[in-house]
């Protein structure tokens, strides 16, 4: 079997490595950790003016899935402030995909210039990963629709020009059946942003919609078929984005560290048998990811929607960063739970920050348990559960 990908796809790569080595300095890391917003808007503009934002949307420009596989992989290798981009752009990919010929002239030029950024609304306060269920309301009034609801965990809302915006439309049909999707701006009167606080140190807000009104215009999709503009949104989010491993750059810290602190009977802490397999082992588990995001990347080249197989790949990923980061704080230590500018803290404080991130890749893009389930009836034709 032949990995590689190609010279073209490695010509990219060299181009988005020569600009983090240009563009991500000490100062840009440290303020999207200093303020918990995993994004940045000159950064984001610099990646759109070197031409690398250009084609970052599947089905859309002259890259393909694999070259925008490469982009977020690099970028999560280096520590950049990606998070708000990796979902602009999975919001630029459903509009292409089901957007109006005014989102894709208007909306869409916008969101790849880097000026312009987008939030989730999906979640909400009592049923976090089972949106078929929400009950943010959306009622039309002639050509307008008024909504009304709430929803969590819409990281970038303080930041972001759009909102993607699940709501409810007929509450008298099958829940999955009666939903509608709309593209909205943020700066519309009656929507509140609230801050929340996660122990990833990331910050995440609770957003309010109170009579909100929106043009039909802002309409993604047809009328009560929301459910299926959300399975291409879930397919760009856990295939091509969403499957890359926070280990890799975690890996890199750890041996960095392990390799110039002493060991109490000599010799340096990366040559403990037990440090040498872990690392091993989580080396291992990183290319296995790796593959995986890869054939989520491929199907989406030969014009597939990844769903199933982002499952996969995500459910892989995340579980093995959980599991690597909990093997290296037992290596490290009391020193293993100091945070960033701590003396002494265990790998300049990245073991500390991804014990406290690890978790969290668990639940965004749906937990796990949503994505077991998607892959048991999917993949192995097993009864539904619920």
């Amino acid at each position: 079997m032949d990995f590689s990908l190609g010279d073209r796809a490695e010509f990219f790569r060299d181009e988005v490595r020569n600009f983090l080595a240009e563009h991500l300095t000490t100062e840009v890391v440290e303020r999207m950790h200093s303020t918990g917003t995993f994004d940045d808007k000159d950064f984001n503009v610099a990646l759109a003016e070197a031409g690398l934002l250009a084609g970052a949307v599947p089905g859309y420009g002259d890259r393909d899935p694999i070259e925008l596989y490469i982009l977020f992989n690099e970028l999560e290798k280096a520590g950049a402030p990606y998070d708000g981009l990796a979902v602009t752009m999975l919001v630029a990919g459903v509009v292409n995909a089901v957007g109006t010929d005014l989102h894709r002239d208007t909306v869409l030029p916008q969101l790849l210039s880097g000026r312009s950024s987008c939030c989730l609304g999906y979640s909400e306060p009592d049923y976090g990963s089972d949106l078929a269920a929400i009950t943010t309301r959306a009622v039309r009034d002639g050509d307008e629709w008024i909504i009304d609801g709430q929803k969590m965990w819409t990281t970038m809302a303080h930041e972001a020009e759009w909102v993607i915006l699940l709501t409810r439309t007929n509450p008298d049909v099958p829940k999955h059946k009666g939903l509608t999707m709309f593209l909205v701006p943020m700066d519309t009167p009656g929507i509140e942003v609230q801050p929340v606080p996660t122990m990833a140190s990331e910050r995440t807000n609770a957003t309010f919609y109170d009579g909100v009104r929106v043009d039909d215009g802002c309409r993604l999709g047809e009328v009560d078929d929301g459910w299926a503009v959300m399975g291409i949104a879930l397919a760009f989010e856990r295939g091509v984005m969403g499957g890359t491993n926070p280990a890799v750059p975690l890996l890199r810290h750890v041996r960095s560290w392990a390799a110039k602190t002493p060991a109490p009977d000599g010799g340096t802490i990366l040559n403990d048998p037990l440090m040498l397999e872990r690392t091993a082992r989580t080396a291992i588990a990183n290319q296995v990811s790796q593959l995986l995001t890869l054939r989520a990347a491929w199907i989406a080249a030969t014009g597939g929607l990844p769903g199933l197989e982002g499952s996969m790949a995500k459910l892989y990923a995340t579980e093995r960063y959980q599991q690597t980061v909990r093997w290296f704080q037992q290596m490290a230590g009391a020193e293993g739970l100091l945070s960033f500018g701590t003396d002494g803290a265990a790998a300049d404080g990245w073991i500390d920050y991804d014990g406290r991130h690890s978790p969290v890749t668990t639940i965004y893009g749906g937990t796990t348990e949503i994505n077991r389930n998607n892959v048991a009836e999917r993949h192995l034709g097993l009864p539904r559960s619920r």
